[in-house]
Order: structure tokens, then sequence, then C-alpha cells
């Protein structure tokens, strides 16, 4: 694999946030002066390493280009799908004439903007010699039960080999995009790039992640948001 590789960064951002129960899409929410997509984007913007940043987006966003930020040099915008995926493919197309195969894209959840600089810098480490890619996550601590229909606890899951998965998930561009088109083309759902790579019979590398790195989802997760900014300043 090549030592010359660059880093891109995929932010999928057409959803609209339902459980969040408010008048916008959450990430156009406003914490501590700046939207949540802002914050998110200001994880990357100002890596030295990172060449761009695409933020895939609704048709009907109404919000973006309302944004300084969206007129930032490094910011490359990017038409939405009705899924995740979707969205995530459209960003890659948006990079066909600009990556090359063996380039790093980070795809990242718009609405998680508590990611440290560490975290990244430990998973851009721990991949660089990677012939795939992997993902940031944490181990699971907590005892997992699986429910039936009705709520009732009908097993417990052996928690040993267990993660939860979070965002950066860094792949290497044409194997990404090749494992995203093959899902499209066979009409597979799939949750995260991650599961994409593994359909493709690709072992993606856990690289441990951070407690904070949370998807703001609920209105609670706001004032989560807000302390962590104001603990950063």
């Amino acid at each position: 694999m090549s030592n010359n590789a660059r880093y891109w960064v995929v932010i999928p951002a057409a959803g609209v946030g339902k459980r969040m129960a408010v008048d916008k899409p959450k990430q156009y929410i406003s914490v501590n002066n700046k939207t949540i997509i802002e914050h998110t984007i200001d994880c990357f913007i100002k890596r030295e390493e990172i060449e761009a940043v695409v933020v895939v987006i609704s048709k009907t966003d109404e919000y973006w280009l309302a944004l300084e930020i969206a007129k930032h040099k490094k910011i490359i915008t990017a038409p939405g799908g009705d899924e995740r995926y979707q969205s995530v493919f459209n960003g890659l197309q948006a990079l066909k004439d600009k990556a090359k195969d063996d380039d790093w894209v980070l795809v990242h959840d718009a609405a998680r903007p508590c990611l440290s600089q560490s975290a990244i810098d430990r998973l851009m480490i721990n991949l660089r010699s990677h012939d795939v890619g992997g993902i940031l996550a944490m181990p699971c601590r907590d005892t997992m039960k699986r429910a039936n229909e009705a709520g009732e606890i009908i097993d417990t899951v052996e928690r040993e080999s267990l993660w939860h998965a979070q965002t950066p998930q860094m792949f290497r561009y044409e194997k990404l995009f090749s494992a995203i088109e093959k899902i499209l083309n066979e009409d597979i759902v799939v949750t995260d790039e991650a599961m994409a790579m593994e359909m493709a019979g690709y072992k993606p590398l856990l690289v441990q992640g951070h407690q904070e790195n949370i998807k703001i989802t609920h209105k609670d997760d706001l004032q989560y948001l807000e302390h962590f900014l104001n603990e950063m300043t």
C-alpha cells in the first residue's frame, strides 16, 4: 500500500433526527453559538492531513448554505440519499476525480461532535499500514440482554466479544466505494460502513474509541455536548 495516501472525510448529514422532536434537523441545533454540524466539522477541518470534508445534505435542506463553514475551501457539498449508506456513496462519488484508490476516507456522523483529536490520531496510527481499514469502537461494559416483542428478557448475551461501534469509520477509498456499490446493486440494507465492508469479505480492525464520543440523539444529549465544549475551552 502507498505511503503517500491522503485523508478525506465524508459526513452524511441528510437525516432529520426525528427522535430529537425539534422543528429542524438536529445537526442544525445551536449549542454554544455553533450548530452541532459545525462542531462536528471542526473536529477535522483544521487538521493538515485532511484534504477535504464532503458534507452530504438533503436536497430539501434549507439551513446548510446559510452557515459560514459551508463556504470553507476544504468543504465539498454533495446531495443526500434516502438512507445513510446511499448518502455515503454520494459522498464517495463526489471524490471520484480527487481521491486515489489507496487514499483513506473517514466517514463520521454529523451528530457526533464530541470526537477527540487523540481518537483520530489513534485511528490513523493503528490503520496506517492496514490494507482495508477499521472503526473506532468501545468494548461493551454492561451485561447485554436480548428481549422479545413484549419487552421481556429471553436471553443474556455474552459481552466479552461485543463492541459498541462509533465513528469515524476509516477505509481505503476504492474498497469502500466498491463495497457500498455492491450492496446498492444487490438492494441490501446496511447500518454502517463496516457492515458493507464485512459483506464484501473484509475484516475491519477495531480501534479503541472513547466514551465521550456520543451521538447526539435526545434533548438530554445537548446538555452533555455543552458540558463537553465548556471543558474543552
